[in-house]
């Protein structure tokens, strides 16, 4: 038999209270939690949070300034700014990147170069908001993709300012380029302290003027503060600060004289520098081949980039800033002038020159580039012949360290201080010099074979085409260096005021005017009947003085003759020439050289020649110069 279980009512009410009064104070606990924390929030950091909510109501939006313009001595436009439609992709705001450029491709002609340069910029510019997949859209195609824009979100059509060169290829290697900005160069300009300026900018200079004034031309950045609604859309502007466009620049270069002398090149790889002497205005500056910076502009496709690195010419590279080559028997006027400062020579001094010079204990002789030689030669006319055996025995008759220490107070061995970036300071060389660059002891000694070598601008001398065009600038303005530049003026973009570079007088090499004027005379009669460059200065309505000059490119073994038809046209000799005219004032001098151009009297001289007759005459040359590179005369 089983009994009823009887339960407690009083007990179970107590155990239902005691439950209930548990959930309520956890009720209550939570309550107060969140009563504590709203009032945290709205009393004590009610500050803070409305700031906040500004900041989210209200967007600073970077406003980039106008870049300046790059104009030439004459007002003629070398660098400005076009209004151009690109085809824009926020990466951030698209689910399948590849699908959508695809999708692209169908609606707009997407080339292979511009995916390559998208992913290219993708990879250099990490997190950027927005990338180019094609630029330049004509109005068809910014037609064509509005009417199906609402199928590609996170892809815009922008208008931007995009930098032009139109004179192409011109003057590429002074003007340089601009390019999208990378994560190096941020580094740099957060290294300057120039972050924040460059807020909304997309490009910056790379080379060139552009990169070395690039304070200048950059400008200063605005801002707008924009409303925007929940979605992140603009609604309205409430203030802005209008951005200050970057400064104009007048450069000293006349881009007609560049053009000729670029022309007068021909199919010719080389350099020329002109400078006008009491100034150190750089009139022309040369590197052949060179290339076109509008390519760099939105950055470079791929297949360009490796075209232009790959070219055998080396298009890129500045041969008349950082070339440094052999400067050959265009030394010799610099090399008669030490010779007469130093009391080694005097101008009535002869020697018999066989075609050879020896030295004592040496084989070898040291051949002149005449065979037979020059008979009795004095100073005035080794240079005029261009005598190597005078210069032999010159050298070999001066210190190492003297003929350092004068040729260095006429620019070489040391960079001009040109105001473009990456110049070199090729090599004049000393015996502290081959002391650090050689390890073992019998490389280390400095012998006078070595000098010999030197004195005739081979050996380990090598100057750059700029330091060949400062040198023969110094000795036309007698001995006043003024240092080279290619920047007139910097103009304000707003107010027109001009801010001019004054000339800076770099030095001034204490020269004796009597040995100067000797020297001038020789160069000018090497222009003349019986002179290396006679061929050039025939007909001249100027005076002319000049000096060519040879560089072995591969050295010959021993007993055997050089002979330039037989010889590869890359490993053949380069041909160069200094020059200063008119000679008795001289407006004008210039340095060049012919990459495997043969003689300097056959290719370097003549484009010397085409150069000054524009300058001097405004005379327009109706063909290119006749370069003969197998002329014998040197």
């Amino acid at each position: 038999m089983r009994y009823a279980e009887f339960r407690d009512p009083d007990s179970d009410l107590r155990r239902f209270q005691a439950r209930l009064g548990v959930a309520g104070a956890f009720v209550l606990a939570a309550f107060a939690l969140l009563l504590g924390r709203f009032a945290y929030l709205q009393l004590w950091q009610h500050d803070y949070y409305r700031t906040k909510a500004e900041d989210n109501r209200i967007s600073i939006v970077p406003i980039a300034p106008n870049r300046g313009l790059i104009l030439d001595r004459n007002g003629v436009v070398l660098a400005r700014n076009e209004s151009q439609y690109t085809l824009e992709i926020n990466p951030r705001q698209v689910t399948d990147l590849e699908d959508t450029i695809a999708e692209l491709g169908k609606v707009l002609e997407i080339l292979p170069r511009d995916r390559n340069r998208f992913r290219k910029l993708r990879q250099e510019i990490k997190g950027a908001e927005s990338l180019p997949i094609k630029t330049r859209l004509s109005d068809a195609e910014v037609a064509r993709f509005a009417a199906h824009a609402y199928r590609f979100p996170g892809v815009e059509i922008k208008a931007r300012l995009f930098r032009s060169y139109p004179y192409g290829a011109t003057a590429s290697h002074a003007l340089g380029y601009i390019g999208r900005i990378s994560d190096r160069d941020l580094e740099r300009l957060e290294g300057e302290g120039l972050t924040a300026n460059y807020k909304g900018s997309d490009f910056i200079g790379k080379n060139g003027v552009e990169a070395s004034y690039e304070r200048e031309l950059h400008g200063t950045t605005g801002t707008a503060q924009v409303e925007i609604d929940a979605g992140g859309r603009g609604i309205r502007t409430l203030a802005s600060t209008a951005p200050v466009a970057g400064n104009n620049l007048v450069l000293t270069l006349d881009i007609r004289l560049q053009e000729i002398a670029e022309q007068a090149f021909g199919g010719f790889r080389g350099a020329l520098v002109a400078i006008e002497p009491a100034t150190g205005d750089v009139l022309a500056f040369v590197s052949r081949p060179g290339f076109d910076p509008n390519l760099f502009v939105d950055g470079i496709d791929p297949q360009s980039w490796q075209a232009l690195n790959e070219d055998p010419d080396k298009p890129l590279t500045n041969r008349a800033l950082s070339g440094a080559y052999p400067p050959g028997s265009t030394v010799k006027p610099f090399m008669a002038l030490m010779a007469l400062q130093l009391g080694k020579r005097t101008p009535e001094q002869s020697i018999s020159d066989p075609g050879y010079f020896t030295l004592p204990g040496v084989a070898r002789p040291f051949r002149d580039w005449k065979a037979g030689g020059h008979g009795a030669v004095n100073l005035h006319r080794s240079i005029v012949v261009s005598c190597d055996t005078y210069y032999y025995g010159l050298a070999a008759d001066t210190d190492i360290d003297q003929q350092h220490a004068f040729l260095s107070q006429l620019g070489f061995g040391s960079p001009s201080g040109i105001d473009i970036d990456g110049e070199k300071s090729g090599l004049l060389p000393s015996r502290e010099w081959k002391r650090k660059r050689f390890k073992r002891p019998d490389e280390q000694k400095w012998y006078v074979g070595d000098s010999v070598s030197v004195g005739i601008g081979q050996g380990y001398f090598l100057a750059t085409p700029l330091q060949l065009a400062y040198a023969a600038a110094i000795l036309a303005n007698n001995g006043v260096a003024y240092r080279p530049h290619v920047v007139s003026r910097v103009v304000d973009a707003r107010t027109g005021a001009a801010r001019q570079i004054e000339p800076q007088p770099a030095r001034t090499v204490p020269l004796n005017p009597k040995w100067v004027n000797i020297v001038k005379a020789a160069m000018v009669d090497v222009t003349r009947p019986g002179g290396t460059a006679a061929r050039a200065g025939a007909g001249a309505l100027y005076t002319f003085a000049g000096k060519t000059g040879t560089a072995q490119v591969v050295a010959m073994k021993q007993g055997e003759k050089y002979d330039e038809k037989k010889v590869d046209e890359r490993h053949r000799d380069h041909a160069l020439f200094v020059a200063f005219a008119p000679a008795e004032n001289p407006k004008i001098a210039l340095g060049i050289l012919v990459e495997n151009g043969g003689h300097g009297s056959g290719t370097a001289a003549p484009i010397a020649r085409t150069v000054l007759d524009y300058y001097l005459l405004g005379k327009v040359p109706e063909r290119k110069p006749e370069l003969d590179a197998d002329a014998q005369d040197d």
